[in-house]
């Protein structure tokens, strides 16, 4: 007679390292307008004129507003892009960009 045999379904165990995500966040200044803040966004990140629009009000309402959420290095790029934006051109007291920080996801200001 036949031997029976008996297979057990393989366990499958995966361990991932789950990376750490980030916020770029826009901080308020009096020194851009809300034209100068759809702009920069719309270019740098995307972002349609209702998004855009969204996040103007919300950093002047609130002084600051969360732009994105991703890992480390895109978080850092997104940060530099909006902080080498330029000047507002419409304002004569512009002389900079505006500033934009990096922090742990979830971080409230």
């Amino acid at each position: 007679m036949g031997q029976t045999t008996t297979f057990r379904e393989p366990v499958v165990t995966e361990k991932r390292d789950l990376v750490p995500l980030y916020q770029v966040v826009l901080l308020d200044d009096d020194d851009h307008s809300y034209d100068y803040v759809i702009e920069m966004l719309q270019k740098i990140f995307v972002f349609t004129l209702q998004e855009a629009y969204e996040h103007a009000v919300e950093v002047d309402t609130r002084g600051r507003t969360v732009l994105i959420v991703c890992e480390l290095a895109h978080a850092e790029f997104a940060r530099d892009q909006v902080q080498s934006y330029g000047p507002d051109w419409r304002l004569d007291r512009s002389t900079s960009s505006m500033t934009a920080i990096v922090e742990p996801a979830g971080t409230e200001g």
